[in-house]
């Protein structure tokens, strides 16, 4: 079962509030989508540990009801 992008961004925003969010149906299957994803919470954390934090934010649906997402991660500069 494939994933909307409104509702990626719906999991990703009520993990990270204050994220800014773009996302890309890359094939326009629902099923491959890339994600640029900026957050004051990513500041003073590794790329790894902020693509976790969005990550975390699927709830284990990862792999499941969404197969593929390439991942963008930047801290908002205060």
């Amino acid at each position: 079962m494939a994933m909307a992008a409104a509702e990626i961004e719906q999991l990703i925003r009520e993990a990270l509030p204050d994220a800014i969010i773009e996302i890309d149906d890359l094939r326009g299957d629902g099923d491959h989508y890339a994600a640029r994803v900026s957050s004051r919470v990513f500041k003073g954390k590794s790329r790894v540990q902020q693509h976790q934090l969005v990550y975390a934010a699927f709830k284990g649906r990862m792999g499941t009801e969404l197969h593929a997402l390439a991942l963008e991660t930047r801290p908002i500069e205060d």
